[in-house]
């Protein structure tokens, strides 16, 4: 799994150091070349070159497919062509798939793999076509059709690249601070990408079950808790503040702090400078990147479930103690 995600970087690389995938056709420096393919197959987001003046379409057309691949894992497209081919898919490569999602067992992981594909092309597709919907009267069909689909695989894979620019006074996604449009589908699809894969299916299985395994309540419940907690934090926090929230309408204050409440947890966008922000608001913030999304999904972090159960243990509660499904009894053996 290392040595499959060190090739995909370094075949990034290598098509990042083309002259065709460089806007003014000089080739961008290994160095910086091999760090924008690094951040987008670990989907960080970081960047040393922007990247809407720095790379051509065809360079950002290898970006957005390095997100994707390091989104979904390079073992998942490799399920998905060797299905397509016809090849059997054995028990090595079923382990790692394991490792890949985060899966205890071995059953059912060519279908889960299948799952993960058709979920990760409905949501892409909806959020295109609903950021299309914005940028289309913007910016054209053909430009606004492809920033729909650029920011869409990046918000869904928690990657927060955009094509806004990251010199100027509007970087990011700071110019659309107001516009429901944008905030709420950008935010909708880190959201449903940071769940992880094992809770989508599960949820969208719910009425054939009678209970949900303690994963997916967890998951859900620290999330959910973490999305209020974050929105109030930033409302509370910037709200008299002149350089972020204070110089907004009252319904772009909400929005602004919902947006960045929820962001910070590994999706990488932004409608407010951070670097304005008071130190209390950009601790928060580091406390959410540390936290991250939840397992098997497309974000980082230590994960949501590591920090409640961390948070339990400290707290002197047990979640066996309560015999919840997927932990035995504590009299279990």
């Amino acid at each position: 799994m290392v040595l499959g995600f060190a090739v995909t970087i370094l075949i990034g690389t290598f098509l990042l150091s083309l002259p065709i995938a460089s806007e003014s056709r000089q080739p961008v420096s290994p160095l910086d070349a091999l760090f924008t393919a690094t951040s987008a197959v670990c989907v960080t987001g970081l960047v040393v070159t922007d990247t809407a003046t720095t790379f051509s379409t065809f360079g950002e057309s290898v970006i957005m497919l390095l997100i994707q691949v390091g989104g979904l894992s390079f073992m998942t497209f490799g399920v998905l062509f060797a299905i397509m081919l016809g090849k059997r898919i054995g028990i090595k490569e079923r382990l790692v798939i394991q490792h890949a999602l985060h899966q205890t067992r071995l059953q059912g992981l060519v279908r889960l793999v299948l799952a993960v594909v058709g979920i990760t092309f409905l949501a892409e597709t909806i959020g295109t076509v609903l950021l299309a919907t914005r940028w289309i009267p913007e910016m054209g069909v053909q430009k606004g059709l492809y920033y729909a689909l650029f920011h869409s695989i990046s918000a869904f894979n928690n990657a927060g690249f955009d094509l806004f620019g990251v010199y100027s006074e509007f970087s990011s996604l700071i110019r659309y601070v107001g516009d429901p449009v944008v905030n709420l589908t950008i935010a909708a699809l880190f959201i449903l990408g940071g769940l992880g894969f094992v809770v989508i299916i599960e949820w969208r299985q719910i009425r054939y079950r009678q209970k949900i395994s303690l994963h997916t309540k967890l998951v859900l419940v620290i999330t959910g808790t973490l999305v209020v907690l974050g929105t109030l934090s930033v409302m509370v926090i910037e709200w008299r503040n002149p350089d972020t929230l204070a110089s907004l309408a009252g319904k772009d204050k909400i929005l602004a702090s919902f947006f960045q409440g929820v962001t910070p947890r590994t999706a990488g966008f932004s409608t407010l400078n951070i670097a304005d922000m008071y130190p209390a608001t950009q601790t928060m913030i580091i406390l959410f990147m540390f936290i991250g999304a939840s397992p098997s999904s497309t974000g980082g972090g230590i994960k949501t479930t590591t920090f409640v159960v961390v948070l339990l243990s400290c707290l002197g509660h047990d979640p066996r103690e309560r015999g919840y499904r997927g932990f035995p009894a504590q009299n279990s053996p």
